[in-house]
């Protein structure tokens, strides 16, 4: 297979597509990489967003959204958003406690999924789940994110953030292996113990054991760069964590 194209999450440099949204995607289209996750839409409509990301050639390789919008009639103006600015990835980042409160809550939450991944399916998209910390510290005896994958379907998305796992106590390498081909979109996020504003390549991950597990299962379609802590300017901390991962051979 070819190279897994590489993606920036918008929310690593929220404030300035705040401020400047056309010309934070020139920036990050110049710095090489090859499209976006949105985390908001920064009050642009998906037709505007499309002509943005078209003119840059950049891709839409995900967006992070509420539980909320994947409910009763807000499904359908999320499903049309969209599939206007050309992505099929439909992530929540996140779940209010009602969701989270318990192992049962997590079960049910992941019956929940199973429902969304179907409706999404009939419309050619797909649902998924970002981690944070917490679904890797047991809960009422069995692990959040065990509750949760083990029970959903197999095309409902495990985004799997490796460095919110790795404060959590979650090897991002032990999930892959055990559930191999459902990392469709995989954060690249570092981790350090001693240095919280560490960019990739530059903590504790062992990136070549995770990329090659990716690569090997051959599903991951996006590589998608977050950086939440910071050392230099936010810009210029997602450009170095780009360059990071070419000198990796990424």
């Amino acid at each position: 297979m070819g190279k897994i194209p590489i993606a920036l999450q918008l929310y690593s440099i929220r404030e300035l597509c705040e401020k400047d949204l056309p010309g934070t995607l020139k920036a990050v289209a110049k710095m090489g990489y090859d499209g976006v996750e949105f985390a908001g839409y920064y009050g642009r409509t998906a037709n505007e967003l499309r002509k943005m990301l078209d003119d840059l050639g950049l891709k839409c390789a995900g967006t992070h959204l509420s539980i909320t919008t994947l409910f009763g009639d807000e499904f359908k103006k999320t499903v049309e958003f969209n599939k206007t600015i050309g992505n099929p990835n439909l992530i929540v980042p996140g779940l209010p406690r009602e969701f989270t409160s318990s192992r049962n809550a997590w079960y049910l939450t992941a019956l929940l999924f199973n429902e969304l991944s179907e409706k999404a399916k009939r419309e050619e998209m797909r649902v998924g789940y970002h981690n944070h910390h917490t679904e890797f510290q047991p809960l009422d005896g069995e692990m959040p994110w065990d509750t949760f994958f083990g029970n959903v379907r197999k095309d409902v998305i495990m985004q799997f953030d490796v460095g919110n796992a790795r404060h959590g106590g979650g090897d991002a390498a032990v999930f892959l292996k055990k559930y191999p081909g459902r990392a469709v979109t995989v954060h690249v996020k570092e981790y350090s113990a001693t240095d919280d504003t560490a960019l990739i390549g530059e903590g504790d991950v062992n990136w070549a054991e995770i990329f090659s597990l990716c690569e090997e299962q051959g599903v991951t379609e996006w590589y998608i760069v977050e950086q939440e802590s910071y050392a230099h300017p936010p810009l210029e901390c997602v450009d170095l964590c780009l360059k990071n991962l070419r000198e990796m051979g990424k």
